[in-house]
């Protein structure tokens, strides 16, 4: 005999938040990727469901502060995400570590990771040379517009899809040489990895070598 009826058992209410969570997070994600926002209409027709589903999702994530209404009713990302984004940064940066570490032993330039925050690039971690005699000191937390030097021109050219190396001579810092590459294919993350010299850099060469760089933080963050 087949039982009929009757409420959702354990493995059918686990199934459900499963399903909650998960269209939580794409719906966390159509805002992310829509700088002018988006309609609650457009919402639902990119997940798939109805506008109700929708409103029942933007009641967790707007008391979380993940996504807000602006005036004109349109959902953008909230102030939430940028506590979760401080608390992810040292956990970032620490990954990151030994790949700069060896980018910097190998190039003897100062190695950096940089993200992006608040529409400019930040200087997340940085590891200096052990064996030069000199190097330049690049303090982590500095920030620059992302139109100069080439660790913000290099996550520009990431956003177009562009994974070549991008130098720099004199933009931040007069008599600073950077090279740098966009660290592509890590969700959410926009940052590029580079180093910075005293002394003009064998662009082909260092080059591939920051290359390498921004590749093995795409496989050690992804």
């Amino acid at each position: 005999m087949v039982a009929t009826g009757g409420t959702a058992g354990p493995a059918g209410r686990a199934g459900e938040t499963a399903q909650t969570l998960d269209r939580g997070l794409r719906l966390l994600h159509l805002v992310a990727d829509a700088p002018g926002g988006l309609t609650v209409t457009e919402a639902a027709a990119r997940l798939g469901v109805g506008r109700a589903v929708v409103y029942r999702l933007l009641g967790a994530l707007t008391e979380h502060g993940m996504v807000r209404r602006d005036g004109t009713g349109r959902l953008r990302l909230g102030a939430g995400l940028l506590h979760l984004a401080r608390r992810a940064q040292p956990l970032l940066a620490e990954g990151a570590l030994p790949t700069l570490r060896r980018l910097a032993e190998r190039t003897g330039a100062t190695a950096h990771l940089t993200v992006v925050e608040a529409g400019e690039g930040v200087a997340l971690a940085v590891v200096e040379p052990s064996w030069t005699a000199f190097h330049v000191a690049y303090r982590a937390g500095s920030r620059h517009p992302l139109e100069r030097g080439a660790a913000g021109r290099a996550i520009l050219a990431g956003r177009a899809g562009r994974a070549e190396p991008v130098t720099s001579s004199g933009e931040l810092q007069p008599g600073a040489y950077g090279v740098a590459a966009p660290v592509l294919g890590v969700a959410g993350l926009e940052a590029s990895v580079g180093v910075v010299a005293l002394a003009p850099l064998d662009e082909a060469a260092v080059g591939a070598q920051v290359h390498q760089a921004a590749t093995e933080l795409t496989q050690t963050l992804a």
